[in-house]
């Protein structure tokens, strides 16, 4: 789950990370009342999506008086932006958010992230910020830090003195910046997030460090434990697929091929899409409906899937262990006895008795193309949709 900026650094705020002043406005009437509030005389009119890049796509406008903020505003809220990290698509500006303009001596890069192979956390940091860190990796990639933090220790402070040493700075900044680095970890390791970055923090020319800008994403499957961190969830900037399929418990990726998926199990699933790639084709999507999957779960998949245009065949792949295969196929004829489906239909059923499950399946009458093995439900499921030509 990705939240907006502002929501970032009120987290970044109660960890102990300086952030300058800013309120949030979804209009041209509110984003005035902000400028007033925050005073000066320069203020940043920001929009708000889940993307990085937003100043190359014209979705950042510095204003000198309360009349621009206004026309900052307009001009941003109902505005798609399209950024490299958008899609052509882009996203939608519900809102903006209004913060004091920033003296800026420097600017640098911080982020932590999960680095699986050596299961740890990873801070990176580069004395070349306002740059995303692939370009900061191919223009200077001498100026990127890492450093590994194991996670049974935690950051220790030294670590962070250390890092911002190597950003070049000042015995004067180096505790600001410590201290930015180790609320900045704190923020990430005690919200299950998968990532912070602060790109970029700025050093003031009055010696302050600010992050000016945050991007964090929290682990799904943690947001259980972090009621407060799933109220932040904005599903307008969300795939609306993928969000109903989350609301409804189904794990789903939407992708580009035209073979839909519906799939128990992760590893299944991911073999499959190799098997389908292997075999020619190109699968549509992710989906998980999860080792003990209902009726009504197959109802929720069958729409999603069928509802997508992009899909001409839907595969169905089951290995049964926790559910039963007599269980998967009645779930699948209660689903298709709901709704109707045009794509031609491949079912493979394996496991926890699949006898049973097959002559429920041949039972119902339901047309499908019955498969034996992962490697031949891929192949029937590439056949199927060649028969259909363009």
């Amino acid at each position: 789950m990705n939240i907006h900026e502002y929501q970032a650094k009120e987290i970044l705020s109660k960890n102990g990370v300086s952030i300058p002043n800013g309120g949030i406005a979804y209009n041209p009437e509110e984003a005035i009342k902000r400028a007033k509030e925050l005073g000066g005389s320069l203020w940043v009119v920001k929009a708000q999506i889940h993307s990085g890049a937003r100043g190359k796509a014209g979705g950042i406008i510095v204003c000198k008086s309360e009349q621009e903020v206004s026309d900052a505003a307009t001009k941003l809220i109902g505005k798609t932006l399209v950024t490299h990290q958008t899609g052509p698509d882009g996203k939608t500006v519900e809102r903006v958010y209004i913060e004091e303009g920033t003296d800026i001596k420097k600017e640098f890069y911080l982020g932590f992230v999960l680095d699986r192979s050596s299961e740890s956390i990873m801070v990176i940091a580069s004395s070349e910020g306002g740059m995303s860190i692939e370009e900061i990796a191919e223009e200077n990639p001498d100026s990127i830090i890492k450093t590994k933090i194991e996670a049974a220790v935690g950051m220790q402070p030294y670590q962070a003195r250390q890092i911002s040493f190597a950003l070049g700075l000042e015995s004067k900044a180096v505790n600001q910046c410590a201290q930015a680095i180790l609320g900045a970890y704190k923020a990430f390791s005690t919200s299950d997030s998968t990532m912070v970055e602060i790109n970029p923090l700025v050093l003031t020319n009055d010696e302050k460090v600010l992050a000016l800008d945050c991007k964090m994403s929290f682990d799904d499957n943690a947001l259980y434990r972090h009621s407060e961190l799933d109220e932040l969830r904005d599903k307008s900037q969300e795939d609306p697929k993928e969000t109903y399929a989350a609301d409804r418990g189904l794990n789903y990726i939407p992708l580009d091929g035209d073979i839909g998926n519906i799939i128990n199990g992760a590893g299944l699933a991911m073999a499959s899409m190799d098997m389908i790639q292997l075999a020619g084709g190109q699968p549509a999507n992710f989906l998980d409906v999860g080792g003990g999957a209902t009726p009504e779960k197959f109802v929720k998949a069958f729409k999603l899937i069928s509802g997508d245009p992009n899909v001409r065949v839907i595969l169905i792949n089951i290995f049964a262990g926790i559910n039963r295969c007599d269980w998967v196929a009645q779930g699948i004829v209660d689903a298709l006895n709901q709704i109707t489906i045009e794509q031609p239909l491949v079912i493979r059923l394996a496991g926890t008795n699949v006898d049973q499950g097959i002559k429920i399946l041949k039972d119902s009458k339901i047309e499908y193309t019955e498969a034996f093995s992962l490697e031949d439900a891929a192949n029937k499921a590439v056949e199927a949709l060649n028969n259909l030509g363009n």
